[in-house]
């Protein structure tokens, strides 16, 4: 290896280190972390941003980067895509004055303490002002780059490379009125029963029940963890150090089982990548619409499956005899997937999923372009849910506060969810052709053939393929919404006999 490879390697190994120590804090921050410590954690984590940004774009980087591209001409070749990544991230954060990124830490650290409180009470004002710095930094942040077709463009960018807001909204144009037509057609049938989800469950149990389920998954304890925190997540320390976190809902006791799923999923994408690019911009997922198509295929196309439940729900209701006392599989299996627009994005049935997403991304799309004042944010959200859903949350809580994004600063994520579902199915079509027998697989609870497939096509490559290159060159098409629309159609006409 050229020695200024090995340079570069070594600047860049210690920006992860930094900005890995950050993620620490910012678990701490969520897992157990004293209120009162939120001032001080957000000087900690200004400074940890604030060291490893000026590193990754010091004068030496940009050198290195420029000699290397002349070495390494390759493609194909992992040090190629090493200093193709590198040198975007470059690009980008080279733009970017450390004094903001170390001012953004200070504003979201406190934004999400804030966050916290403003939702335990169900008051937007608390966390208006902290809503209203956000935006402006993300603002700001879009003002550092070239003018973009859309503001929103520079966004998407970070989470999602290459895709454009254009793009989205056209996929999403073509996905939403085959969604509205299969609600319709599910609201005119005959609907599920599902109130014994709702009973009183015994927390330890279902919080054992999800641990054992994700163990079957293949998600490795020695190399990771379950604590509890405010809203699910998953993070990563390395390779050898990736965390979930899950809450317990006493009113949907339940959704614990299917978080557990969904963080895993994330988690085991973490833990496949390969080790050999630990310490390097290559290391974990290639964008967050393949990281979502990763949860999302484990806790859905998995985890809401008939024959997933075929294996689980025997021991399902010897755990809980008293709440599932005369359901059946059958019954269970559709409880578990009806379809009713619901408040909570994350509890929300597959048919429903993604019109929240499109929501989300018609508000932020709103706050950037300053069409929407942040201190009407409630009063958008509450008619947006009505013209998407038909529903109008009671309060903040389970409105425009339920979710912990914005506090985090985190504007240009939320399509990436959706389009993570479309991603599931389009690879779930292709791993149920390269395994003929996956479902009698699931039936007998064995995983390790789907794990070893999602390692070899899609784990193991990190960050080193682009997200719409490691899709097509997988499944032979670019991120679509065809595949999803087949698999909610038959899913949904089987269950409720459309």
């Amino acid at each position: 290896m050229s020695e200024k490879l090995n340079e570069l390697k070594e600047i860049l190994g210690e920006v992860r280190d930094l900005y890995h120590a950050a993620s620490v804090l910012e678990w701490d921050q969520n897992v157990s972390m004293p209120p009162g410590g939120s001032e001080a954690r957000g000087q900690q984590l200004s400074t940890l941003g604030k060291i490893a940004h000026e590193k990754s774009t010091s004068d030496k980087v940009g050198k290195l980067l420029d000699e290397l591209k002349k070495e390494f001409t390759d493609k194909d070749s992992d040090e190629a895509a090493l200093i193709r990544v590198t040198a975007r991230n470059y690009e980008k954060s080279t733009r970017v004055p450390a004094s903001f990124v170390a001012e953004q830490a200070i504003v979201t650290a406190k934004a999400f303490d804030v966050w916290v409180e403003a939702k335990g009470k169900s008051d937007f004002s608390i966390f208006q002002p902290h809503l209203e710095r956000v935006v402006e930094m993300t603002q700001k942040y879009i003002s550092f780059f070239p003018p973009a077709d859309h503001p929103y463009d520079v966004l998407l960018d970070d989470y999602e490379p290459g895709m454009k807001t254009a793009d989205v909204k056209e996929i999403f144009d073509h996905l939403r009125p085959q969604q509205v037509k299969l609600l319709k057609a599910i609201r005119s049938a005959k609907q599920v029963k599902d109130d014994f989800l709702f009973k009183k469950y015994n927390e330890k149990k279902v919080w054992d029940f999800g641990e054992k389920i994700i163990t079957k998954f293949g998600y490795e304890w020695s190399r990771g963890r379950q604590d509890k925190a405010p809203h699910p997540f998953q993070t990563t320390f390395s390779v050898n150090d990736t965390r979930i976190t899950n809450r317990f809902e006493p009113n949907n006791p339940l959704s614990t089982l299917f978080s557990a799923m969904h963080e895993a999923g994330h988690a085991m994408y973490e833990q496949g990548s390969n080790p050999a690019y630990e310490r390097t911009p290559l290391a974990g997922g290639t964008s967050l619409a393949v990281h979502e198509s990763q949860s999302r295929m484990w806790e859905n196309l998995v985890g809401r499956s008939l024959p997933f439940w075929e294996h689980f729900f025997p021991e399902m209701k010897k755990t809980f005899p008293s709440q599932l006392d005369g359901i059946s599989l059958k019954t269970f299996y559709k409880g578990i997937n009806k379809v009713e627009p619901s408040l909570i994005r994350v509890n929300a049935d597959e048919a429903t999923y993604n019109l929240h997403v499109m929501l989300r991304l018609e508000l932020e799309i709103g706050m950037i372009e300053g069409k929407f004042a942040i201190k009407d944010m409630p009063e958008i959200w509450n008619s947006k849910m009505q013209d998407y859903l038909g529903i109008v949350p009671p309060d903040d809580a389970h409105g425009v506060l339920q979710d912990v994004h914005w506090s985090n600063g985190l504007m240009g994520y939320f399509s990436t969810y959706a389009l993570g579902n479309l991603v599931s199915a389009q690879l779930w079509e292709k791993i149920n052709k390269d395994i003929k027998d996956l479902d009698d697989q699931i039936r007998m609870g064995k995983f390790d053939s789907l794990l070893n497939w999602l390692r070899g096509k899609i784990h193991i490559f990190g960050q080193k393929y682009d997200p719409q290159d490691l899709v097509q060159k997988v499944t032979g098409s670019k991120i679509d919404a065809a595949a999803y629309v087949r698999y909610l159609t038959k899913k949904y006409s089987d269950i409720y006999g459309l």
